[in-house]
């Protein structure tokens, strides 16, 4: 009432204020819809990460970044399989969300005050917390970090990555040649041809390049982590109403795994009467509809791609070849630091 009083009060430019608040909703509303329209999620992923995003044998898409993509595809359009791959470069990955090449960027994409104060996107949560890390050779007879003064670098350009590289040397008054790539697939060739003594990039992406290696015991992930890397999934900036809707998606999946509802417990949890299973389920609480989605959105996607725990673990997790350990990526309540906001 006080609000409407002082728009009286204003006038006119009061109305000019709620169009200025208005006409960013208005805009963000139609992002939903044209998903829906479309029939199709497109989705922006890496060029190749194992464990994220990378095509196997049968061309098909593949990984946690990739699996993150057909849940939001079954929340939305109720089919994991209505959604497209673009594959994109870290110099061009901001550019085509921006221009609508992709309607999400899934592509282990660190958080920063700068992406989000210049680049025109927003991301929606923490999906997973790395640290950038070192891959290097045994031959090198170094265990730490702080033994690779003079070292020759291998860094892809357009990334945090190579900002986090300077300052740890800088800091740590050593000396490195860096040698830079558009891409990181370049970046690692020239690591595996020996151009470089040293790949630096994502830990959780060094798993896997290891791997890629002719002789994968010859080299080794450094413990190390010198910088916090928030990974997760982006929209752009003008796009509240889809924010929300990948945002809760997001949240979603883990309040899934903390509720024990996986791709198995589906069934047993459309039977409960626990009243936070059942707002999960849409049994109760009208969220979906607040939200665009149907009653079953949030139940749907955990029936085709299981929860946060089920993604990591089937991607990432100790029984794949990457074994990469959980570690801050579990649930609060595990030992990790990973939470959502509850579904109420």
């Amino acid at each position: 009432m006080a609000w409407r009083n002082a728009c009286k009060a204003i006038g006119a430019i009061c109305v000019a204020a709620a169009m200025a608040v208005a006409a960013p909703l208005a805009a963000t509303a139609g992002a939903l819809d044209e998903v829906k329209k479309r029939g199709e999620l497109r989705c922006g992923v890496s060029e190749g990460v194992a464990g994220f995003s990378e095509k196997d044998a049968s061309g098909q898409w593949k990984g946690f970044d990739a699996d993150y993509c057909r849940a939001i595809a079954a929340a939305v359009l109720g089919d994991p399989a209505k959604v497209s791959f673009t594959p994109l470069s870290a110099p061009e990955r901001f550019a085509a969300l921006r221009d609508g090449r992709v309607d999400v960027l899934a592509r282990n994409t660190t958080w920063t005050l700068d992406r989000e104060a210049s680049q025109g996107v927003l991301f929606a949560g923490v999906s997973y917390y790395d640290g950038q890390g070192f891959l290097v050779r045994r031959a090198m007879g170094v265990d730490s970090a702080l033994g690779l003064s003079g070292a020759k670098v291998c860094v892809e350009d357009g990334t945090t990555t190579r900002l986090n590289l300077a300052d740890f040397f800088r800091a740590n008054s050593m000396t490195y040649e860096e040698l830079v790539f558009p891409n990181a697939a370049e970046a690692f060739a020239a690591f595996r041809d020996g151009k470089c003594d040293v790949l630096t990039r994502d830990q959780s992406a060094l798993y896997g390049e290891r791997l890629r290696l002719d002789r994968p015991e010859e080299a080794v992930v450094l413990a190390d982590v010198i910088s916090r890397e928030p990974l997760g999934p982006a929209v752009r900036a003008d796009d509240v109403s889809w924010f929300n809707v990948v945002k809760w998606i997001h949240f979603a999946l883990v309040n899934a795994e903390e509720l024990g509802v996986g791709q198995a417990d589906v069934g047993r949890a459309l039977e409960s009467q626990k009243p936070e299973v059942r707002r999960f389920t849409g049994a109760e609480g009208g969220f979906g509809k607040a939200l665009g989605l149907d009653p079953d959105w949030a139940i749907r996607m955990v029936k085709a791609v299981g929860n946060y725990g089920e993604i990591y673990e089937r991607n990432l997790g100790v029984n794949t070849k990457l074994a990469v350990p959980r570690g801050l990526n579990h649930l609060w309540n595990m030992g990790g630091i990973l939470y959502a906001p509850p579904m109420r």
